[in-house]
C-alpha cells in the first residue's frame, strides 16, 4: 500500500516569516497579516488541500543578535512586527470545518494557570481543532522585556517546561471530572462541586493549589506539537509530543533524527508510529520544470541577504555580522537553538557564512524543492521512503501563492498516486490525525492526573515515605 503523506502549512502572524525580503514581491500578501480575511481565505485554501492544519509560529522578543542590535530585523520585517497567534484560532475555525489550528506558546513567558484557561477556551471555540506547539523560547530580548533579566539555560528551560505541563495536565485533565457539569435546570445545579477538584500543585517552579477555571474542552488537553531538536528537546518530545516538527537540510540528518525520536518514544512506552514527524520544506512549483525554475529565480531576486543573517543569528545565538562571508561556521555553545548549530557544524557539510545566508534566504532552515508537480511528488515520496518522516511542514516563499501552488498542483498529483488523503476524518484534531478518541491516551503522562484525588493521595504517601 502506498504510504500517505501529510501536510501542514507553516505561517506566522507577521510578515517575513521564513523568507526575509519576499514580502516586497508584488504577488505576496503577507502584509495583510493584520486582516482576518487574509487568514480565513488562506485557511479555506488549505482545507481544500486537505492539510492537517495551519501551524502558526511565534516569538516573544526580537532578533537583536546580528550586529548586536535589532535594526536589521526591523528594516527587513524579520518577524517584527508580530501579532498574537492565539487570537487567530476562532476566526480560522469559523471559516473552516476540519482544518487543525496549531498555536505556538512559550512555557517561559506565561504562567500555566492563566494559559490553561486561554488554550482551553480556544479548544472550546474550535470544537476541538486546536493544538499547542510547546516552545521554551530562545530570544534573550523576550526574557529581558518581561523582567526576567535573561533566558534560563537551555536545558533548564526544559526542566521548567516539564513542570509547566504537569500543571496543565492537572488543570485540564483532573480538575473537572467527566460529568461534573450537569446543567440541572430543575435542581438549579449547573456543576456538581463534588466532581470539581483543587489540583494541589506545589513544585519547584510553580505553586497552583486551586481549581481549573474551565469546564473540559473537547480534547481536554489540546493536541501537543513540539519542535525541539536538541537532546533535551528530543527527550521532551518523546515523553509528551504527538506531532514533532524538525528542520533538517539533508535526508541524512532527517533520517538520523527520525530514528532517534522514534526510539526515544518507544523507550517511554509509547507507540513510535503514533508520533507524527513533519520536516520543514518550501515548495516552488509550476506546470513545468522550466516555469518552476523561473519562479525560483524571480523569488530569489527579492530575498534579503541581511534578513537571512538576522534570522540565522537569532536562531543560533551567534552573531554572523562579526564574520566575513567566506568564514567557515563552527559549532559554538550558545543559549539559543542548539540543534541548529549541531546540524550546521556536522559532518555532512562545511558551511560558510555566505552559503548560510543564501541557503536561508527562502524557507529558513529547511530545503527548497523546485520543479514540476511530478518532480516534486517524486521528491516527497523519496524523502518519506528514505527517512520514515510522516509529512512536511510547508513554509512559503510568497503567500498565499506558494500554498495555492501546492494545493492546486502538488496535492492532485499525490492523490493520483494514492499518496495523499482525499478527505478528512470526522471529530477533533486528535481524532482526525490518529483515528482514536479525542483525549490523550491513558499511557501518556497526562493520564495519571485524570483521577486527581488518587494522584494527590499517592503523592502524599510518597512524600511521607521519603521523610
Amino acid at each position: 500500500m502506498t504510504r500517505q503523506i501529510r501536510f501542514n502549512a507553516f505561517d506566522m502572524n507577521c510578515v517575513g516569516h521564513q523568507s526575509p525580503g519576499l514580502w516586497a514581491h508584488p504577488a505576496d500578501r503577507s502584509v495583510k497579516y493584520k486582516d482576518l480575511d487574509y487568514w480565513q481565505d488562506l485557511a479555506r485554501t488549505l482545507e481544500r488541500g486537505i492539510f492537517d492544519g495551519i501551524f502558526i509560529a511565534d516569538v516573544i522578543g526580537y532578533y537583536d543578535v546580528f550586529n548586536g542590535n535589532n535594526e536589521g530585523a526591523i528594516r527587513n520585517g524579520a518577524q517584527i512586527p508580530v501579532n498574537d497567534p492565539l487570537q487567530l484560532a476562532a476566526p480560522i475555525a469559523l471559516a473552516t470545518e476540519h482544518l487543525g489550528i496549531g498555536i505556538t506558546a512559550s512555557t517561559s513567558f506565561e504562567h500555566p494557570y492563566t494559559f490553561a484557561r486561554r488554550i482551553a477556551t480556544a479548544d472550546h471555540h474550535t470544537k476541538g481543532r486546536v493544538g499547542w506547539n510547546i516552545v521554551t523560547s530562545y530570544l534573550e530580548s523576550g526574557a529581558k522585556n518581561i523582567g526576567q533579566g535573561g533566558l534560563q539555560r537551555h536545558d533548564n528551560r526544559y526542566e521548567i517546561a516539564e513542570e509547566y505541563l504537569e500543571v496543565l495536565y492537572k488543570l485540564l485533565e483532573g480538575s473537572w471530572e467527566e460529568g461534573a457539569v450537569v446543567r440541572d435546570t430543575e435542581g438549579r445545579v449547573f456543576a456538581d462541586p463534588a466532581k470539581v477538584h483543587e489540583i494541589g500543585h506545589k513544585g519547584k517552579f510553580f505553586e497552583v493549589p486551586g481549581y481549573g477555571l474551565t469546564e473540559p474542552s473537547p480534547q481536554r488537553t489540546p493536541l501537543i506539537y513540539q519542535a525541539g531538536a536538541s537532546g533535551a528537546g528530543k527527550a521532551f518530545a518523546a515523553r509528551h509530543a504527538e506531532c514533532v516538527f524538525v528542520a533538517a537540510p539533508t535526508k541524512a540528518l532527517l533520517k538520523s533524527y527520525v530514528i532517534d525520536i522514534r526510539a526515544r518514544a518507544a523507550a517511554e512506552g509509547r507507540d513510535p508510529k503514533k508520533l507524527y514527524i513533519y520536516t520543514l520544506i518550501t515548495i516552488i512549483t509550476d506546470e513545468t520544470e522550466e516555469k518552476a525554475e523561473a519562479k525560483l529565480k524571480d523569488y530569489s531576486g527579492y530575498s534579503s541577504y541581511e534578513g537571512s543573517l538576522v534570522f540565522m543569528s537569532g536562531w543560533s545565538g551567534l552573531d554572523f555580522g562579526q564574520y566575513q562571508p567566506g568564514d567557515v561556521i563552527k559549532k559554538v555553545e550558545t543559549n539559543a537553538i542548539h540543534s541548529m548549530l549541531e546540524n550546521l557544524a556536522g559532518k555532512d557539510k562545511v558551511w560558510t557564512v555566505d552559503e548560510l545566508a543564501q541557503f536561508g534566504g527562502i524557507g529558513g532552515l529547511g530545503p527548497v524543492f523546485t520543479g514540476s508537480p511530478e518532480q516534486i511528488a517524486d521528491t516527497l515520496q523519496d524523502w518519506v521512503a528514505e527517512t520514515d518522516v510522516d509529512g512536511f511542514n510547508i513554509a512559503y516563499a510568497i503567500t498565499p501563492g506558494s500554498f495555492e501552488d501546492v494545493v492546486n498542483l502538488i496535492v492532485p498529483e499525490l492523490q493520483k498516486r494514492g499518496a495523499y488523503p482525499t478527505g478528512y476524518t470526522p471529530g477533533t484534531l486528535r481524532e482526525k490525525l490518529f483515528g482514536a478518541g479525542p483525549w490523550l491516551p491513558q499511557n501518556h503522562p497526562a493520564g495519571q492526573y485524570r483521577d486527581i484525588e488518587a494522584w494527590k493521595r499517592a503523592e502524599l504517601a510518597a512524600r511521607s515515605a521519603a521523610e
